[in-house]
């Protein structure tokens, strides 16, 4: 069964195979993160760590039993008990209702863990999974979300109150 876990240093290995193997399935709903994110992939993971350990974000993956990485799970720009969310899942995982059950188990990290009462998470017009992932796991639509939130594509940003937990 795959494990929930706060990304640190040894996860680097797996993190990079799983960004390279699903760069084109995320490249068709997201903003393609460009070369220079894989050239540069162990000072960013490095960055993310410190930034991490400074305490203003969290960053989550999802590992299957033979250590490969299913999926990303990020908590960043924590203010005044509210954070945001990103993730991604990888493409023989996406469908299956992997992502709306981690983030479901994020939620409840996030306000038992790291003190959050409310999550916000963006997602383009055209990503309609995610907009599922997002409306299954308790979010609801609050605004929209400019195109410079979503690398260019106009969207909505959801909220989740996590007092609310389901």
């Amino acid at each position: 069964m795959p494990e929930l876990k706060q990304l640190d240093a040894g996860h680097a290995p797996a993190v990079l195979a799983f960004e390279l193997a699903n760069r084109a399935y995320f490249a068709a709903s997201i903003s393609d993160r460009g070369d220079e994110f894989y050239d540069q992939f162990a000072d960013r993971h490095s960055a993310m760590l410190a930034e991490q350990e400074a305490g203003g974000c969290a960053f989550y993956v999802l590992v299957a039993m033979d250590g490969s990485i299913l999926g990303r799970f990020n908590l960043y720009d924590f203010k005044d008990g509210t954070a945001n969310l990103g993730y991604r899942v990888a493409q023989h995982v996406a469908g299956r209702g992997v992502a709306t059950a981690t983030v479901r188990d994020l939620c409840q990290l996030a306000a038992a863990r790291h003190g959050l009462r409310t999550l916000r998470a963006a997602t383009s017009h055209a990503n309609a999974a995610s907009q599922r992932v997002l409306t299954k796991a308790g979010f609801v639509p609050v605004g929209p979300a400019s195109p410079a939130d979503l690398g260019g594509k106009p969207g909505t940003w959801y909220q989740r109150d996590l007092a609310l937990q389901p």
